[in-house]
């Protein structure tokens, strides 16, 4: 459609949402896991491998947000270029964080 906004991770969207559906199946797992009262410690390691998961999909849409978002933004300049890096500056901490 025309001036239809288009993100960083459009390209990738197909792929993205691939291994977001994988991601949902290790939470799925964890779920049966604990109806199976399966040992505490096997619980962790399939906690720790979604964690993971999540964390390096969430790194690949930063990368992608700085590279497309943030850029396009600069280039602009003005207040919005301000805010797509404070935006950024914040999603950071928030993985750094976490």
């Amino acid at each position: 459609m025309a001036g239809e906004h288009v993100h960083g991770y459009t390209a990738k969207k197909d792929s993205h949402l691939k291994r977001l559906r994988r991601i949902e199946g290790q939470v799925r797992g964890l779920q049966r896991m604990v109806e199976e009262d399966k040992y505490c410690i096997d619980i962790l390691t399939q906690v720790s491998a979604a964690t993971k998961a999540l964390q390096s999909f969430s790194l690949e849409l930063l990368d992608e947000h700085l590279s497309h978002c943030v850029v396009e933004a600069a280039q602009k300049g003005g207040p919005e270029a301000d805010e797509k890096v404070r935006e950024a500056s914040d999603a950071i901490a928030r993985l750094v964080r976490s």
